[in-house]
C-alpha cells in the first residue's frame, strides 16, 4: 500500500489521531477498515485524486498552469507516470522560467493498462482512466 504524504506539513503540526489511525487500526477498534488519508481533508496539499472501482482506475490532476502540450503520461511497468514541463521567457528577455512535475500513480491489479486513456479537461485537470480486465467468459454489459 502506498501512502502519499504533503511535501510541506501543517503549520499547526499533525494531531497524533489523524497519524495514528491508518498505521495501527487494531488500537482503536477499525481494524479491517481503510482510511484513504494521513490528514484530514482540509489540510491536504496534494492536486491529485486517485480511485479504483469495478468500472475502472481513474486519476486526476490538476494541471492548470500546463497546456496539454507541456505533458506526458506514459506506462512504465505497474505505474502510470505523470510529466509536465513548461518553460517561458521574461517579457524583457532577461532570462526564463521553468515549472515542471513529475508523478507516479501505482496502477492496481486487474487494470487494463493497455487500455489506459488521458485527456485535459477545459478546467485543466487532467483525467487518466483505464478498464478493468474483462475476466474470460463474463461479458460487457
Amino acid at each position: 500500500m502506498d501512502f502519499v504524504l504533503p511535501a510541506t506539513l501543517p503549520a499547526t503540526g499533525i494531531s497524533w489521531e489523524n497519524f495514528l489511525p491508518p498505521l495501527i487500526p487494531r488500537l482503536n477498534g477499525i481494524y479491517g477498515q481503510t482510511s484513504e488519508l494521513l490528514l484530514p481533508e482540509s489540510q491536504q496539499t496534494s492536486c491529485a485524486q486517485v480511485n479504483c472501482d469495478p468500472s475502472g482506475f481513474r486519476v486526476h490532476v490538476d494541471v492548470k498552469l500546463f497546456s496539454p502540450e507541456d505533458l506526458m503520461v506514459k506506462v512504465t511497468g505497474d505505474f502510470v507516470e505523470v510529466q509536465g514541463k513548461h518553460q517561458e521567457t521574461k517579457k524583457d528577455g532577461s532570462g526564463t522560467m521553468t515549472r515542471q512535475f513529475s508523478r507516479r500513480y501505482r496502477i492496481p491489479e486487474g487494470v487494463d493498462s493497455l487500455a489506459l486513456e488521458s485527456a485535459v479537461s477545459p478546467e485543466g485537470v487532467l483525467v487518466i482512466y483505464a478498464p478493468m480486465l474483462q475476466i474470460q467468459g463474463q461479458s460487457a454489459s
